[in-house]
């Protein structure tokens, strides 16, 4: 029989390696649960990014994190927090996804894909990388249709429509544009997104005010086909040649499987978890949230900079109802 963990985090990125982090200096019996690799939200990132935030801003459990950069890439950062998990000699399980999580006589039961574990308290830290916004389209389906974007040189001399207006939109036009691509934007808003890195925004501007990049302003995606993407446009609906579709139509949390579990969340869109801001604990007693997932649909709203911080709180708080 498997012996009752203290805590068991579900999610191992940045936030669910600061719990960790903070687990181990307690000395607590913990483990760390992804169902990806590790740091998977970030391992999913474009090759080629670079984060908006600085190195020191990225850091978690005060280990530094030394950039060649002013602005770290999405290697140096997988780097990073690969040496910190082994430096520390973090426990955890990858590749193993939670399937079911039940409250039993105080103690919660936990049923992966691979093992049940047992345990005292839960840290849920699972981010929003894992769920994209879909079209809801015809054609979405088929293979020439992605919502992660990875290489440029893989579109190189293709006709490639870019879906959305975001940073990571935009570093997909940018980049596939310089590596040869026909590349067309489709955008639901009248303009660029606002919040597009302010060292980014002129340049997809001008690409698309000289005519390099084509753009569908006030526009959506109405379906996709094998050859061709039509798109509705305030003139009417617009057909064009098309091999490759990246929708970059951003992400959303798991919030499925807080309601499964039973955390209460907001009766508004933003669909905001149920937990107490001083300790992190939500309605549930024992089962805590930390990093994005605690703003609900507002994923823009927590980063890894104003996240780590939750971890402090949570293990604080378990140790103290524990009376370690």
């Amino acid at each position: 029989m498997n012996p009752v963990m203290d805590v068991i985090i579900i999610g191992g990125g940045p936030i669910g390696l600061a719990c960790a982090l903070e687990a181990k200096r307690n000395k607590l019996h913990y483990l760390v649960i992804e169902k990806g690799t590790l740091v998977n939200s970030l391992y999913n990132y474009p090759d080629n990014m670079t984060f908006f935030s600085t190195s020191e801003k990225l850091e978690i459990g005060g280990v530094p994190f030394v950039s060649n950069n002013i602005k770290p890439t999405r290697n140096e950062s997988l780097e990073y927090y690969r040496r910190v998990t082994v430096a520390n000699e973090l426990k955890l399980h990858l590749f193993e996804e939670v399937k079911t999580l039940v409250k039993e006589n105080g103690h919660f039961n936990i049923q992966t894909t691979k093992a049940n574990y047992t345990t005292r308290n839960i840290i849920m830290a699972t981010g929003f990388y894992d769920l994209p916004f879909l079209l809801n389209v015809p054609g979405e389906d088929l293979p020439k249709v992605t919502h992660y974007y990875k290489d440029p040189h893989f579109y190189a001399f293709q006709k490639v429509l870019v879906v959305g207006a975001s940073n990571s939109a935009v570093d997909a036009a940018l980049e596939t544009f310089r590596k040869g691509a026909d590349v067309t934007m489709v955008v639901r808003e009248k303009e660029i997104g606002e919040r597009v890195k302010y060292w980014v925004r002129p340049d997809i501007v001008n690409r698309i005010t000289e005519g390099s990049i084509k753009a569908f302003f006030n526009s959506t995606v109405a379906s996709i086909h094998g050859k061709t993407v039509d798109i509705n446009t305030p003139e009417g609906l617009v057909t064009i040649d098309n091999d490759w579709v990246i929708a970059m139509t951003g992400y959303q949390p798991n919030l499925a499987f807080l309601e499964r579990i039973g955390v209460e969340l907001s009766d508004d869109t933003i669909r905001k978890p149920n937990y107490n801001a001083d300790t992190h604990e939500s309605n549930i007693k024992g089962i805590y949230l930390a990093g994005v997932i605690c703003g609900g649909m507002n994923t823009h709203s927590l980063f890894i900079e104003n996240s780590r911080e939750h971890a402090v709180k949570i293990i604080d708080n378990i140790v103290s109802n524990q009376g370690c």
